[in-house]
């Protein structure tokens, strides 16, 4: 059995092809698989990959160092326009450059607070306790305030509007003690037959400081002006009119009704100025009255004269004198006829506060007197006038000569054009 011959096998560690390499003449390897011609591999030519990758490590050392730079650059960039830059804003109206990222807080450590300093705590007496414990500096950027504790992280923007002001002085805390400061007056009384409070008298006030701090004491003047009282005469005379008002003291009392009954029938008004204590034993009187349109003021309390009277007193009988008409018929007013029409300045100046009118009378019938019906009657007709106020009593004694003397006065009023009005009605047309 003949072979093959086979090809010669490459003799390990001699020179030339090895048994992996290329048949130079067939051009087969040893696997019979077609392959491209090689040159030797010598000692000038090293592999590919050998050759390539130090173009490859510099291609990559450029990339970085152009990426590097870039960086740089926009590092640099970024922080010139972030923290380097000079940026220009108004500071109280003057131009001021900054670095671009500085904050308020900074902005101010760096001018001094542009002269800006905290205010002083002054004590009640204007001296100087504490050079900066009064308000403090404030600040303020394109209009919205800033707090002291929001400075440091408040950066100020380019072309910003900063306000820088002083702080306010403040005066240490105080007690404060108000003493009176009593007003004075203005009383004319004199020719009229109703006395009317124009102004009412009002105390001012005066203040007295008294520094905890400091312990000292000032005074800071009168902080109310007093009001000075003022009181007029009035005698109203509606013009164009013929007006008289029949009024009626001491009551309610018993022939009071007989005088309403006279009244309600001639369809007349009048004003009642009723004692405190008999309102409250004649209640149910005072309501009728009150009911059928008639007009209730205050005579006192127990009728006393009021200008022999202490001030405590005198007060006592006016204020008794309304609380017990209040009583009897809920009836609220401050208008008083004073008993016996005694009533000085100093009542005035005693009791203003009370009362806004004392009315009197300027026809006095002296029925008090009992002179009679007619006496009464012709008292009344002989002095009739426009405006004029008639004095009569419904309680205080025996008042029958008033009862038969009222129909004819009405009666014979009314001829004469008369038309009868409370005192309200007569203050509404002076």
């Amino acid at each position: 059995m003949s072979r093959t011959p086979e090809a010669p096998v490459a003799q390990a560690g001699a020179p030339g092809r090895s048994a992996a390499s290329v048949n130079r003449i067939t051009g087969r390897g040893m696997y019979g698989n077609a392959s491209r011609v090689n040159p030797p591999l010598g000692r000038h030519h090293r592999p590919l990959k050998r050759r390539v990758w130090p173009r490859v490590l510099a291609g990559i050392a450029i990339t970085v160092a152009i990426a590097a730079g870039a960086c740089a650059a926009a590092w640099s960039w970024w922080m010139w326009q972030h923290h380097w830059r000079s940026i220009d804003i108004t500071v109280n109206g003057s131009s001021v450059s900054m670095r671009v990222d500085t904050t308020l807080g900074a902005l101010m450590a760096g001018n001094d607070d542009f002269g800006a300093v905290p205010g002083r705590l002054l004590a009640v007496t204007g001296d100087v306790l504490d050079q900066h414990g009064g308000e403090p500096v404030s600040t303020a950027v394109n209009g919205h305030e800033i707090a002291a504790r929001d400075r440091e992280t408040t950066a100020v923007p380019e072309h910003a509007d900063v306000t820088v002001e002083s702080g306010k002085d403040t005066t240490e805390a105080h007690d404060v003690s108000r003493e009176p400061v009593p007003h004075g007056s203005n009383i004319v009384i004199a020719g009229g037959a109703i006395q009317r409070v124009r102004q009412h008298g009002r105390d001012g006030v005066r203040e007295i400081w008294v520094g905890k701090k400091s312990g000292k004491k000032a005074d800071k003047g009168v902080t109310e002006p007093p009001v000075d009282l003022v009181v007029e005469p009035l005698n109203p005379r509606p013009a164009g009119r013929k007006v008289i008002a029949l009024t009626f003291d001491d009551g309610p009392g018993p022939q009071s009704p007989a005088i309403l009954d006279i009244l309600r029938d001639k369809g007349v008004h009048a004003t009642f100025f009723n004692l405190g204590s008999q309102a409250a034993a004649f209640p149910a009187v005072e309501q009728r009255a009150l009911a059928e349109g008639h007009q209730i003021a205050n005579h006192s309390n127990t009728h006393p004269d009021l200008t022999k009277l202490d001030k405590a007193a005198m007060r006592a009988e006016i204020t008794g004198g309304f609380a017990g008409i209040k009583a009897a018929s809920g009836v609220d007013t401050r208008i008083l006829r004073a008993p016996y029409g005694a009533f000085g300045t100093k009542q005035w100046a005693d009791a203003s506060d009370l009362i806004d009118m004392n009315v009197l009378w300027d026809i006095d019938t002296l029925d008090w007197k009992r002179p009679g019906p007619n006496a009464i009657h012709d008292a009344v007709l002989s002095n009739a006038h426009n405006g004029a106020i008639v004095l009569m009593h419904d309680g205080g004694g025996d008042r029958s000569q008033d009862v038969k003397a009222l129909p004819r006065i009405i009666d014979d009023l009314r001829a004469q054009g008369y038309e009868f009005v409370t005192i309200d009605q007569l203050m509404q047309m002076a």
